[in-house]
């Protein structure tokens, strides 16, 4: 279990932070940039959760957004243990498939019960899916971040931790059509409307 007692330790203030393994990294290196991006999502996973109260589904999509949020710690947890080859005094904890399965069942829940699109949705209709495509958008930086990082040499992303930043901004649209009445209230794009 993490105990965290002194909130600031002034080893940041030269611009240099820790990864989980002690080593010390630019806080603009490209990994710290990702897990950090990865943060900025779960944040916006929780400004979504305020505004579900009362809409309908709330309490199925918040508990999915919930584990959600837990999966993101799991995963920046991942992305600060990178793995060198070195052997570390403890067991880092690694994204699984069964997180990855897990997404893409919660997709095809809320899934079924939209109705198919015949344009791309703008963002709006509720406070809730309006804040859902935010943090799709967030998550889909935090992909690219993580491809970026997964291509640098010597540098190692796990295909779980790929895989589930890329399911999540796919859920995180779903989630969104669910959160304006199952796409009832969603805002259609009409190409070329104000030419």
């Amino acid at each position: 279990m993490v105990t965290l007692n002194r909130i600031y330790t002034r080893t940041g203030d030269k611009g240099s932070t820790a990864l989980a393994s002690g080593a010390r990294r630019s806080k603009a290196d490209l990994r710290i940039e990702t897990y950090g991006t990865v943060d900025e999502t779960n944040a916006c996973i929780g400004l979504v959760r305020l505004h579900l109260v009362g809409l309908p589904a709330a309490a199925d999509l918040d508990a999915m957004l919930g584990l959600i949020q837990n999966d993101l710690f799991d995963l920046g947890a991942d992305l600060a243990t990178p793995e060198t080859g070195e052997p570390l005094p403890y067991e880092p904890l690694r994204m699984v498939e069964t997180q990855v399965k897990r997404l893409e069942a919660d997709i095809d829940t809320l899934n079924a019960h939209l109705s198919p699109l015949k344009s791309f949705v703008l963002p709006g209709g509720s406070a809730a899916s309006a804040n859902l495509h935010l943090a799709r958008t967030v998550c889909r930086r935090a992909e690219r971040l993580a491809v970026a990082l997964a291509a640098t040499e010597g540098e190692i992303v796990s295909a779980p931790a790929l895989q589930y930043l890329n399911r999540l901004s796919d859920f995180l649209f779903v989630a969104s059509r669910t959160a304006n009445a199952n796409g009832a209230d969603d805002v259609l794009w009409v190409p070329g409307q104000n030419r």
